[in-house]
């Protein structure tokens, strides 16, 4: 949508809009809302909404406590499943402080920072992900458990798929507010599905996840049932993965070449930007079983590399980054591809022949970080990084991963230790 603050308050008289919601991520990702009344709109466009920022994780202090959420007008969408009388509408916000500066905190204001250090040098990137998540059944206190909803396999149909009208609902719901997904389909993990979305600049992209993440959870809950974006919610079973397809064009054109710097930066990179992917103890349970990733790699066809070139008509070219999971932070993984392959651009970076074909990988040796604990000790000594990941959030998320680690490490059942703690909100 491209809406302005006028054509914005005039929708809201006309659709007997009640409520508003203001909805911004922390910097785990962790979608975050305030509720106001329809006749506060027009306040929070010009003045802003303030909230304490002190309450939410890696934000503020308690002694420089005050935020200000401005919505965005372009992101107005109404939320289908709240009454049609007294509809609420829903706006993605920018984070700003008392002055007026943006809040570095603020991932969704980093990527649109990166968005446009891109359209000042020619370069315009397409974002399209492909989100996979687990349905699980509740016990009988209504509590999620680790039990599927069904055996369902890779693109299996009813019976077997009992998932298929909670797909269908997910969809339609989307679509009325304005997001169109590809397809839809059972995935290879019992109660495992998958959901693609319709390609869309980086920000609407970001935007688009953390609505997928949000109806997903809302209508599996509607239909007695709980939706786990858990990389490796089950330990014997294929994990969920984030799948990040990425398009270049230069002043409205594709070219090979763009393509070819652009996964060469991103191969450069992707051990330092490890962490912000795969935020979790859990997302190293993931990699390297079934088709996740675990080498440093790109090919045309082997769904196994870290980055896969698929076979496509011209006008959707695009590399698959196979590595992220839906764990993470959209606004701030996406930033840090895009920051990795305008690098490899910049320094006409190619990918080396050891990282062709499917024979290599083994051979080459040079693999993902095998825990968290290494990912952070990339992340912490990575100049790439800190160049781009404003000083304060990143020392809170490095401190913050380290404690989860720490975590881990002191428990008893490693298994449990490495799901529980994140299974009821990831």
């Amino acid at each position: 949508m491209t809406n302005t603050h006028s054509e914005v308050m005039t929708f809201i008289k006309e659709q007997d809009v009640r409520f508003v919601r203001l909805v911004f991520c922390d910097i785990f990702g962790q979608i975050k809302n305030i509720s106001i009344s329809a006749d506060e709109l027009d306040r929070a466009f010009t003045s802003g909404i303030s909230f304490d920022a002190s309450a939410v994780k890696g934000f503020l202090q308690v002694d420089e406590s005050d935020l200000l959420l401005f919505p965005d007008a372009s992101t107005l969408s109404i939320l289908p499943w709240r009454p049609a009388q007294g509809r609420v509408v829903r706006f993605f916000c920018s984070i700003k402080r008392p002055d007026g500066t943006p809040f570095e905190g603020d991932g969704r204001s980093l990527l649109a920072e990166t968005v446009q250090k891109a359209a000042l040098q020619g370069y315009q990137f397409g974002v399209g992900p492909e989100c996979e998540f687990y349905l699980f059944k509740l016990d009988d206190e209504g509590h999620p458990s680790f039990q599927p909803m069904d055996r369902g396999s890779y693109l299996d149909v009813a019976p077997l798929d009992k998932g298929e009208n909670v797909r269908r609902e997910i969809c339609l719901t989307l679509e009325q507010m304005g997001f169109y997904t590809e397809r839809s389909h059972h995935e290879s993990g019992p109660g495992q599905h998958e959901i693609d979305f319709k390609y869309g600049s980086p920000l609407e992209a970001a935007d688009n996840f953390i609505t997928f993440k949000s109806v997903v959870k809302t209508i599996a809950d509607r239909s007695g049932l709980f939706a786990s974006f858990m990389p490796k919610p089950l330990a014997q079973e294929s994990g969920s993965g984030l799948h990040i397809n990425l398009s270049i064009t230069q002043e409205g054109k594709q070219s090979r070449v763009l393509e070819q710097q652009m996964t060469a930066g991103i191969l450069n990179r992707i051990n330092e930007i490890s962490l912000f992917l795969n935020p979790l103890v859990n997302s190293y349970e993931r990699l390297g079983c079934f088709e996740a990733p675990r080498y440093i790699g790109w090919g045309r066809a082997n769904r196994s590399l870290l980055i896969r070139l698929p076979q496509s008509s011209p006008e959707y070219r695009r590399i698959e980054v196979r590595s992220a999971d839906p764990a993470c932070n959209p606004y701030l993984a996406i930033t840090l591809l895009l920051n990795a392959a305008l690098e490899g651009i910049q320094n006409h970076m190619v990918p080396s022949e050891e990282y062709v074909g499917s024979a290599y990988q083994k051979q080459s040796g040079k693999t993902l970080p095998e825990t968290l604990f290494d990912a952070i000790e990339l992340a912490k000594n990575s100049e790439f990084v800190s160049s781009i990941v404003p000083k304060r959030l990143l020392e809170y998320f490095l401190e913050a991963k380290l404690a989860d680690w720490r975590a881990y490490e002191d428990a008893g059942d490693k298994n449990l230790a490495s799901r529980f703690p994140f299974f009821l909100t990831t």
